[in-house]
């Protein structure tokens, strides 16, 4: 039964040093700076995309994108970035320093 109990410990204390590790490195790789967001938008290209879609693109890659009346806000290093749509232009979306 001790050895179970031991067992139980050891596990529970990995998965407590994992999440550390995880909480440690996750805020740095979740939030890119304007060069990954220019990059993600430039590179890519969807003559179809709408507000709704070019924020979850956004935000699955780790920006804090939120889609608005046709346009995306991104906030990113306190400054605020409103992303349009561009449809057949080159890249997805025009992109206008708001703040």
């Amino acid at each position: 039964m001790k050895l179970i109990e031991r067992i139980n410990v050891a596990c529970l204390m990995a998965a407590m040093i994992c999440v550390i590790i995880t909480s440690i490195s996750c805020p740095s790789a979740a939030f890119g700076d304007y060069s990954d967001l220019m990059k993600l938008i430039t590179d890519s290209e969807d003559v179809r995309i709408d507000a709704k879609d070019l924020a979850f693109l956004l935000a699955t890659h780790g920006f804090d994108a939120v889609p608005k009346d046709g346009y995306v806000i991104v906030k990113l290093d306190k400054v605020v970035y409103k992303m349009t749509p561009n449809g057949v232009k080159l890249g997805l979306a025009d992109t206008l320093m708001i703040d």
